[in-house]
């Protein structure tokens, strides 16, 4: 991972990277509210954006089956040009466009745009014995994103929206997991600013009892990640978001908290309400 990303500069700027998916994105409603919130967010901010289940839909209304194996979305060539239609046209443009009625002057990107995330095609993978080809899914290396570019977009005053979607520098656009794009921009953005990557969905944080939604976890830093796993306490999908954040901490961003939509403008505060990963 980035080195300099782990440079201590007591002057340096707050940034959030805030990435919006699940429920959220599917209802007008709850979308209208978190952008509202999103755009009363008074620093600079980078806003990532999953697909929702708009993809599936559309794909199905044209004939395209959505196919996945581990819970991961096969993108083969009518799959790709689907979710370039879906993310980086209808679901981007439509925030934007919402954003903009919000006094923010977003600006919708992909990846290929500016060249700010290159990525690699994901290759044939064995599972289960068999080898699995995942398509036009882009994997990332932190080292290749063009930090600089988004730098200069933050400066001129705009707010970058980004859609899942990267390309492989041959003129390919690769679907590309939204959680890991916020993942990887923080990081990138860590040598210039100090970073809060903020993961929204419809939780309050990580519960210690799926069921009861008011036994978040406050605080948690590898020590009581550790206790956690030993103690069975965590559902299985939240552990790639915990794995994600402390990735991002160890390669410099300074924290990660993942929480409730309805909860960000708390979560851009100190008097946090979800739950706040530290190393």
């Amino acid at each position: 991972m980035m080195s300099s990303g782990m440079n201590v500069n007591t002057q340096q700027e707050t940034l959030f990277v805030i990435k919006i998916g699940g429920n959220v994105i599917d209802n007008e409603t709850a979308l209208a509210a978190f952008l509202k919130d999103f755009a009363a967010v008074n620093a600079p901010k980078i806003l990532v954006h999953g697909g929702g289940k708009i993809a599936t839909k559309i794909g199905e209304q044209l004939g395209i089956e959505s196919k996945y194996i581990n819970g991961r979305r096969i993108t083969d060539d009518n799959t790709i040009d689907v979710v370039t239609m879906i993310y980086g046209g209808l679901v981007n443009k439509k925030i934007v466009a919402q954003l903009q009625a919000l006094r923010t002057n977003a600006i919708g990107l992909t990846g290929a745009d500016a060249n700010i995330i290159p990525a690699t095609k994901r290759p044939v993978k064995i599972i289960n014995d068999s080898p699995v080809d995942f398509g036009w899914v882009g994997d990332i290396d932190v080292q290749q994103l063009q930090a600089d570019n988004l730098k200069h977009l933050l400066e001129k005053d705009f707010t970058p929206v980004f859609a899942p979607l990267t390309h492989d520098e041959q003129g390919h656009i690769l679907n590309t997991n939204a959680d890991t794009i916020a993942s990887a921009i923080a990081v990138s953005l860590s040598q210039f600013y100090k970073v809060r990557l903020i993961y929204c969905f419809e939780k309050k944080g990580v519960l210690e009892d799926v069921n009861d939604d008011n036994s978040v976890i406050r605080n948690i830093n590898k020590e009581k990640y550790q206790q956690l796993l030993n103690e069975n306490k965590l559902f299985e999908g939240i552990l790639p978001k915990i794995d994600n954040a402390f990735a991002a901490i160890d390669a410099g961003v300074s924290e990660v908290l993942i929480g409730d939509a309805k909860d960000l403008i708390k979560n851009t505060t100190t008097s946090t309400e979800g739950t706040l990963i530290t190393q």
